[in-house]
């Protein structure tokens, strides 16, 4: 016999309070607290006076990163788990925290203006009340445009993996990652495919910064930039062309525009792929999709995320001919289209 199941206000309370769990995440990653007990583990008196902790907040900080699964904890001792340990040591190449760090520099206040966003329909980030985008200052600012450029590595990375792993690379020779910020699909893809070689697309300044971080991956043969506004210039020509976290910022209009400057870069057989947050069809199931939408609404004039039936209209509408939706990684899907 089913038992009728009272409701309770858990699960409400639960998420309403959860900016607690996600600032505290967010404060360690900003003290260096993963990267300091990769180099060994610690007690609170180590930490403390390594991270600059007062004593009536370490132990309740450091313990609840324990119950927040974040770290390990054996007779005092703090420790990395395996995942803090791989993805949030600023020393290793699989540190994902840039993306973290800028949500704690500068997300994490903006949404505090969420309600007015609803309100007024405009963006709540340095911009506010400007007329500006977001990306005319932060491009003008070398510092704020490198952590920025990293923070997109930290949430393409594996994305790029699982493209490099799930697109029929084989049957192309070349690449452009349009908007590619740091240069990690490229890298990626070059890495996994020695027979490719890539190109990143972007703004002028994001040169030095692209160029810098394909030299320390011994790949300039192969990996190359061309400076471009893909509003104004013609996409550079190649077999692929890209567009991860692009379409995501911009309108309807500029969507449609983006899409059809892809397919002319295209050749006949050339393929497109797009990766974001793509919105599950039924809108119910990929809530970190929606709510990447409303980080649009925080950041951009005019740009929200959409579900893959939404993406696979526009690129039927440009005059793609096959598209299909593939999954890729955590909430991130590709949606392919061939000319």
């Amino acid at each position: 016999m089913l038992m009728n199941t009272v409701p309770t206000p858990n699960n409400i309370l639960e998420l309403g309070m959860r900016f607690w769990g996600s600032k505290t995440l967010l404060s360690a990653v900003e003290l260096g607290l993963f990267t300091e007990l990769a180099t060994a583990p610690a007690d609170v008196a180590a930490l403390s006076q390594r991270l600059g902790l007062h004593a009536r907040s370490a132990r309740d900080f450091l313990d609840a990163l324990v119950a927040l699964k974040m770290l390990e904890r054996d007779d005092g001792i703090y420790r990395n788990t395996p995942a803090t340990d791989l993805f949030l040591d600023r020393a290793k190449p699989s540190y994902v925290g840039g993306i973290l760090e800028m949500a704690n520099a500068r997300l994490y206040r903006f949404w505090g203006s969420l309600t007015e966003a609803l309100k007024t329909g405009e963006p709540q980030n340095e911009c506010k009340g400007s007329g500006q985008d977001l990306f005319g200052p932060l491009y003008s600012d070398p510092d704020r445009l490198k952590g920025f450029l990293a923070a997109m590595s930290a949430i393409s990375a594996g994305a790029a993996q699982a493209i490099a792993a799930k697109f029929p690379w084989a049957n192309y020779k070349n690449c452009v990652d349009v908007g590619c910020a740091q240069g990690i699909v490229p890298v990626t893809l070059a890495q996994s495919h020695v027979h490719l070689s890539a190109c990143g697309f972007d703004l002028p300044e994001v040169k030095p910064v692209f160029e810098e971080f394909v030299i320390e991956r011994g790949l300039s043969d192969r990996v190359t930039f061309q400076a471009g506004d893909f509003f104004r210039d013609p996409l550079p020509k190649a077999d692929v062309v890209i567009m991860g976290h692009i379409l995501h910022d911009w309108d309807l209009s500029q969507k449609r525009a983006l899409i059809a400057s892809a397919y002319q870069a295209l050749p006949d057989g050339g393929a497109f792929v797009v990766y974001d947050s793509i919105i599950d069809n039924a809108r119910r199931e990929n809530a970190f999709g929606l709510l990447m939408s409303l980080n649009m609404l925080i950041e951009t004039a005019g740009g929200f995320d959409y579900t893959g039936a939404d993406c696979q209209q526009w690129l039927h509408e440009a005059g793609f001919s096959e598209t299909r939706v593939e999954p890729l990684v955590g909430s991130t899907s590709m949606v392919v289209g061939h000319k």
